[in-house]
């Protein structure tokens, strides 16, 4: 499905997987830049051109932010033996908006899983791949109950 947002007089087509990967670099970059507001960050992406303005990459990556405690949280419950800290920031970026979709959108759980994984394979190495279908995996089955 493709949507389309008009902004600043300018028009883009984007798909919902798209929109997910804007998101996904927002939250990645966040990860570095600790004391850059996310606003500042999708602002900056925006205005070089690096992101298009999307009302959808918005809602994920700041309802990411906003929940990223109980995210966390999460992913350390379903990735034993493994911390935050130690997990590479790719990773990271890509459970956290899994998580997120899984819990509070309303996005399908297979679809985010997939995503994830896409995003995976096209960012991370194929261990983290392997970690993320695995954690996912695992939270679907338990915290969709």
């Amino acid at each position: 499905r493709q949507r389309q947002m008009c902004i600043r007089d300018r028009c883009y087509k984007m798909t919902r997987s798209e929109a997910r990967e804007q998101a996904f670099i927002l939250i990645f970059e966040k990860s570095f830049n600790g004391d850059v507001s996310l606003g500042e960050l999708y602002e900056m992406a925006v205005e070089t051109e690096i992101a298009k303005p999307d009302a959808f990459t918005e809602a994920l990556a700041y309802g990411v932010c906003e929940k990223q405690a109980e995210i966390d949280s999460v992913i350390e419950k379903y990735s034993v033996g493994w911390k935050i800290a130690r997990m590479s920031k790719v990773a990271v970026a890509v459970l956290r908006l899994a998580v997120y979709e899984i819990l509070y959108t309303e996005t399908p759980v297979g679809v985010a899983i997939n995503e994830a994984v896409e995003l995976s394979k096209k960012y991370a190495s194929k261990e983290d791949c392997a970690f993320v279908n695995g954690v996912l995996g695992s939270v679907a089955k338990e915290e969709k109950k």
